[in-house]
């Protein structure tokens, strides 16, 4: 095989390969001369991975909207915490009331009724201590009588019916985010209330679509936090989010937001002490464990097509063909007849 003058092609991973002539197409020819540099082949894991900026906060927020008419006479403050059974806010001095559940409310609830959102409710009801009644979807005269000792302790009137917009379901306990309203303004269906995240400790990361392969909902991530303390991470959300151009005239830009819960304990004590962040996230794309690998500038691009490595032993180099795997940190997973641990192979100019 002649080695072509002065042409390289460009691989991932950062680095280059030369190109090649062969005559006899099987990748197996002798070289013109011993390779100016030469490394072994290593048996080892590879992974690729791509560190990105982060923001530690508590993830997305989510906005309570009002469902009943009248007057704001209360809301928390920003930052406050609000676990299940407690007052988000208050109309006309009675409260609404969270509750935890994937899904909000639509309608009222009363002797009767039957449904998905009413066993989510009775759920609540007998996890703040109330029975009597059977957590089955069915609202019946014993769940009513329920919602009434419920709603004489929190003085509220003793309807045995849930109205709607006196529940706000949210997945878990709440942060208060942000105040939409304040005490003392009118409120009606549709209006804004305030806005809350979870309690528990969230990483976001914008990245380029490009490198969206990264981003895989489950998949495991590490966040370095300041003071260069490391925590696992798992990715929770992948979402596409567009941003507007910042002048006018410009594109907008499609960027993908990953949002990393940080819920191990050993993660929730280490983010403890901060409320937000600027945090590194590493993601890992792919992994080969135990694998044959070398520099991707070991790599030799055949003309037959395909890749090679050049073999130097006893004093003489030949080129053999190899299949190539994954691409990370500078090496290349290879694989071809003569290729094994500790094989001497060149490194072209």
């Amino acid at each position: 095989m002649a080695v072509a003058a002065a042409v390289v092609v460009a691989v991932g991973g950062g680095g280059t390969v030369a190109a090649l002539g062969s005559g006899g197409g099987s990748g197996g020819g002798a070289a013109s001369a011993l390779p100016p540099n030469t490394t072994r082949v290593a048996r080892q894991t590879l992974k690729d991975t791509q560190t990105e900026d982060g923001r530690l906060g508590y993830g997305p927020s989510s906005t309570a909207t009002s469902r009943l008419r009248g007057t704001i006479t209360w809301v928390p403050e920003s930052g406050d915490e609000i676990t299940r059974g407690r007052p988000l806010y208050e109309v006309d001095g009675d409260p609404v009331m969270l509750m935890y559940g994937s899904r909000p409310s639509y309608r009222p609830l009363r002797a009767g009724t039957e449904g998905a959102d009413v066993r989510r409710f009775e759920k609540n009801l007998a996890a703040l201590g109330y029975d009597g009644f059977t957590v089955d979807g069915a609202y019946t005269s014993a769940t009513a009588d329920a919602v009434r000792e419920w709603q004489d302790v929190h003085g509220l009137a003793e309807t045995g019916v849930v109205e709607l917009g006196r529940v706000v379901f949210a997945p878990g306990p709440v942060r208060v985010d942000g105040l939409q309203a304040g005490a003392g303004d009118p409120t009606g269906p549709g209006q804004k209330v305030l806005t809350y995240t979870g309690t528990d400790k969230a990483v976001t990361v914008e990245l380029e679509t490009t490198d969206q392969r990264m981003a895989k909902k489950g998949a495991a991530v590490e966040v370095t936090l300041p003071g260069d303390e490391t925590v696992p991470g798992k990715i929770d959300e992948v979402s596409t989010v567009v941003e507007p151009g910042s002048a006018q005239g410009e594109d907008p830009t499609t960027k993908v937001e990953v949002t990393v819960w940080l819920r191990s304990r050993k993660a929730r004590k280490a983010a403890a002490a901060y409320a937000l962040a600027a945090v590194d996230v590493t993601f890992t794309a792919g992994q080969r464990g135990n694998v044959l690998t070398v520099p991707v500038a070991a790599l030799v691009a055949l003309e037959e097509g395909g890749f090679g490595v050049e073999v130097v032993k006893d004093g003489a180099s030949s080129y053999a063909a190899v299949t190539t795997g994954l691409f990370a940190d500078g090496k290349v997973e290879v694989s071809g007849q003569g290729i094994a641990e500790g094989t001497v192979v060149g490194i072209p100019k």
